[in-house]
């Protein structure tokens, strides 16, 4: 019977169901399921490689340092944890046109001087790819192109030529014999990254799959992929046209650093400077109200922030919250606190809150800032352009201290900022007029003292 020769798999999860749905009960998808013959649903490549099969002592395996090399760019390095491990596998996803393929031929462009390399494209010809690196002026003498997207001969050529540095772009177009569906499918995209990622380790190569996103942001596919990789990276575009390089995952580093890029006629090119992206060049004493500054810690880096905030009276009648770049429940959170230990009631009017540069804050330490931008919204009076503050928001309205205070202060130094409102727990910063407040109330008031409201 028909029910019992095929199964219906969610091309978003992978999540199977003897029969069809209209929504996923995995992952809520809508209209994500496809009929997928239930013999190729569990069959395994006869051909499925294994890396190792001797049994040996964990302390007799040995390890060169020369495992890890630089990709040549910069910021790609910080993300991978000081560069490209060899044997690993890297799963690369992002927008369409933010610069997946362009970062990995910049890549190959520099790798080559040193090792083999190896492109397969899956989307372009030959002749597309070789144009695109020529507008970037990469030398492209020492880089070998294949463009098939069949599974079984892309495997036979890394048995055979064993590249120290592969590229496949994209892994939703490969496909193989042994699965009996199209190339895209959940289980395509599930077998292919399993025996690429062998296959490589294997040959002791660096392997790094392009993968398509969905539009929620995530890469299409089964979940399961991102669990066979050993690092998943992932490119944001933020509003200043700056992108973000983000580890979601890293086997070999820490997943808290992010890789900043500028796209430019020679492609991306890393930024030495990141404080023109997320601080608006104002002159002093020119600061309007809404607007605070604080130090947020990314990885081995340090930046200072703009926040900005907005608070109007509610025109629906009830209060609404927009908020993308700081999550909506911490700015509810907050503007409950001034409610309750400031005297300030926000219960009437619609809050928009932003970040600069369109950076996504998600650390406590930006609460007291997010509060005095709040504060000087509503009552319209500007904060003095030398001060930032950071700080933690208990609920009984304390300002609690943050890690790593010593590096937000001296980078606040280093930025001009001559005054800063942290907690009482903070360690004194000698360079930084220091004011540490005990709760909202007392950095309300010493935030704002002499302050006047603009007319």
């Amino acid at each position: 019977m028909k029910g019992n020769s095929v199964k219906y798999v969610c091309r978003e999860c992978g999540h199977e169901e003897t029969k069809w749905a209209g929504k996923c009960p995995e992952c809520g998808s809508w209209n994500s399921f496809e009929e997928v013959e239930a013999a190729s649903a569990n069959v395994c490549n006869p051909n499925t490689t294994v890396i190792d099969t001797s049994v040996r002592k964990l302390s007799e395996i040995p390890y060169e340092k020369t495992m890890r090399v630089s990709s040549g760019i910069i910021e790609l390095d910080r993300v991978l944890g000081g560069g490209v491990m060899r044997p690993s596998a890297v799963l690369v996803g992002g927008e369409p046109g933010i610069g997946k393929s362009t970062i990995m031929i910049q890549m190959l462009s520099s790798l080559s001087s040193s090792a083999s390399v190896l492109y397969v494209s899956g989307e372009e010809s030959p002749s597309q790819v070789k144009m695109r690196a020529e507008r970037l002026g990469l030398d492209t003498s020492k880089i070998d192109i294949f463009c098939d997207t069949r599974l079984e001969a892309l495997l036979d050529l890394i048995e055979k030529r064993k590249p120290g540095y592969i590229v496949v772009d994209s892994l939703q177009t490969l496909s193989t014999a042994s699965v009996a569906s199209s190339a895209g499918s959940p289980n395509q995209i599930k077998t292919c990254c399993m025996e690429l990622s062998l296959r490589a380790k294997k040959c002791g190569s660096a392997i790094f799959f392009v993968g398509h996103v969905t539009k929620e942001g995530t890469i299409a596919g089964p979940k399961i992929v991102e669990h066979m990789v050993d690092t998943v990276l992932y490119f944001e575009n933020a509003e200043s046209g700056m992108r973000m390089l983000r580890a979601a995952k890293s086997r070999f580093g820490s997943v808290d650093e992010i890789g900043l890029f500028e796209m430019t006629e020679k492609g991306l090119v890393c930024v030495k400077d990141a404080s023109r992206y997320f601080l608006s060049a104002r002159s002093d004493g020119d600061l309007p109200s809404g607007i605070a500054f604080t130090p947020v810690i990314e990885g081995s880096r340090t930046f200072v922030v703009e926040v900005q905030a907005l608070a109007v009276p509610a025109r629906s009648g009830y209060q609404r919250i927009y908020s993308d770049k700081v999550d909506m429940g911490r700015v509810n959170r907050i503007a409950a606190i001034l409610e309750r230990h400031a005297g300030l009631d926000l219960s009437q009017d619609d809050i928009y809150v932003n970040v600069a540069g369109g950076m996504k804050l998600k650390e406590g330490a930006v609460d007291l800032a997010l509060a005095l931008a709040l504060y000087s919204s509503k009552t319209d009076t500007p904060l003095p352009s030398v001060l930032a503050s950071f700080g933690e928001l208990s609920l009984a309205g304390e300002v609690r201290p943050v890690t790593f205070s010593s590096r937000r202060s001296k980078t606040l130094y280093d930025m001009g900022f001559s005054k800063i409102i942290v907690s009482q727990g903070t360690e004194n910063e000698g360079s930084v007029d220091t004011i540490k407040a005990k709760d909202i109330r007392s950095a309300v008031i010493a935030a704002f003292k002499g302050a006047k409201k603009n007319k």
